[in-house]
């Protein structure tokens, strides 16, 4: 009766935080445990930029450059990939990043009848963070994560995503949690603070 409960009943989860705080492993986790819908604008973003179309030809300058994507362009495949969720179940993967997102997926998700159910802060050292998102780009061979974008990256999240926090303080939706240690340890760090 429990699973069915769970499969019938909107739930939509963020996972927020600055670039290399583990959203995505956690994400994949949390999305399996919860049976949500898994949403990476980030992994969007990349097979559109690998299928060379349109969108993908203009993300790819602006995200080499370590610059976020218009949020246009952001919501509207959002809307794209949840408009025919019934109900609505999915986690964002580092969506939303700004304010006007924030406010775009607010509106979206009460025109299809669900609200977020919690938005969880990956709290991570920024110079952890930069050593991990290094450390990463030599496993990976990923062109936008050199140190040098790292750092800018890390300013634009500083200056366009973390009045997210603020926000989402204010609704009583935000979760903290320590983002350092290992996978299973941080997972139940998040899976404590969900309801």
């Amino acid at each position: 009766m429990t699973s069915e409960l769970q499969i019938t009943t909107p739930e939509v989860l963020l996972l927020i935080g600055p670039p290399g705080a583990g959203k995505g492993t956690q994400a994949e986790k949390l999305a399996r445990a919860r049976r949500l819908k898994k949403l990476s604008t980030g992994d969007m973003l990349r097979d559109h930029v690998s299928r060379g179309t349109e969108l993908g030809l203009r993300a790819k300058a602006i995200m080499e450059a370590g610059e976020l994507v218009p949020d246009e362009v952001i919501v509207g495949m959002v809307r794209d990939e949840v408009a025919g969720m019934t109900p609505v179940r999915v986690l964002f993967d580092g969506f939303p990043r700004t304010g006007p997102q924030a406010e775009a997926l607010d509106r979206l998700l009460a025109d299809l009848g669900a609200t977020i159910t919690a938005a969880v802060l990956l709290e991570v050292d920024t110079e952890e963070l930069i050593a991990r998102l290094v450390k990463r780009a030599a496993e990976q061979g990923r062109t936008d994560d050199n140190e040098a974008t790292v750092r800018t990256r890390m300013n634009v999240y500083s200056a366009q995503t973390a009045p997210l926090v603020t926000y989402y303080e204010t609704t009583g939706k935000l979760r903290r949690v320590d983002g350092v240690g290992s996978v299973e340890e941080v997972f139940a760090r998040i899976s404590e603070v969900l309801p």
